[in-house]
Formats: C-alpha cells, structure tokens, sequence
C-alpha cells in the first residue's frame, strides 16, 4: 500500500467543494464509499493472490459454490454480478484455463451454456475464502457492530438505485 497522505483528501475536497456548490456531505460520502472501495479490493485481492485469483473471478466461484448445482448460466452469472456477458466470458475463459470451472452445454436449451464449478475449484474457493476471511474481508479496521451498521447504510442506498427488490 503507499504511504499515507499527510492529509485526509476527502475533507479537502469538502473545503474546496462547499466553497463552490452545495452538498458537501454527499460528495464527501460518494467519494469515501468509492476510495474505501478501492482499498477494500486491494487488500482482498493481496488475499487472493496465492490463488491466482482476482475478485471478480473470485466472485465467479463463490457464486457457482453457492448455487444448488455447483453450476449456472452464463447469462444469469452475468445478470446477478452485474457484470456485461463479454465479461462474464472473460472470466470464465480464465478460470477453465486454471481448471476451476468448466464450460458444459445446457442440458435443455441448446443457446445457454452452463459454467460448472470443478472440485479443484471448489477447493480453491474454500482455501481462498479462508484466507478472505482471515484478512477480516478488507475491512479490519471496522468491530463488528459499525460494519453491520455500514451494511445497512449502504444496503438503504442499493434499494434507493434499484439494485435489488426489498422483500
């Protein structure tokens, strides 16, 4: 990681920004979710990394884990990753190269692939979520009760876009 800043750059914005515009606690709160963002990423990834895994591929793995099958579409990955299908193939491009998924026709609908999750996959996203999970999933810094806390406030801002149906 490089070395610390010797001043908090969000703040700064705040100053320059409010003498300019309104809304400061917003801006200041957009641009500290998406600079956390980027540190929670690299440090999960720096986890990941003995596994030759990114955290979209990552993710990839956890998701077909997860499902009943071991298996999905490819289009339903996409859709629930929220990624475009020309990415979702990248990524499994990659992983049945590292022999963690396989690509299998649907077994009813000749237009639907179906990435399956290998048992060296399986094993792989098990030994790679322990060491996730030993690293406090990128956010160390946080007890357990402030990122219930922060889970909450962001999962208010995710129904807010539309990311998913509250039930």
């Amino acid at each position: 990681m490089a070395r610390p800043l010797p001043f908090d750059p969000i703040e700064e914005a705040g100053r320059q920004w409010e003498l300019r515009w309104d809304e400061v606690e917003a801006m200041q709160a957009a641009t500290s979710i998406m600079r956390a963002q980027q540190i929670v990423l690299a440090r999960v990834e720096e986890a990941l990394r003995p596994w030759g895994l990114t955290f979209a591929r990552y993710e990839v793995l956890v998701l077909l884990y997860f499902s009943r099958k071991g298996q999905l579409p490819l289009g339903k990955m996409g859709a629930r990753l929220m990624l475009h299908q020309a990415s979702v193939t990248n990524l499994i491009d990659r992983l049945v190269q590292q022999g963690y998924v396989e690509r299998e026709p649907h077994p009813t609908d000749r237009r639907t692939t179906l990435a399956t999750l290998t048992d060296e996959g399986r094993g792989i996203m098990e030994d790679a979520t322990r060491a996730v999970v030993d690293a406090r999933i990128g956010v160390a810094e946080l007890t357990a009760r402030e990122a219930s806390d922060l889970h909450r406030t962001l999962r208010k801002l995710r129904i807010g876009a539309g990311d998913f149906d509250e039930a």
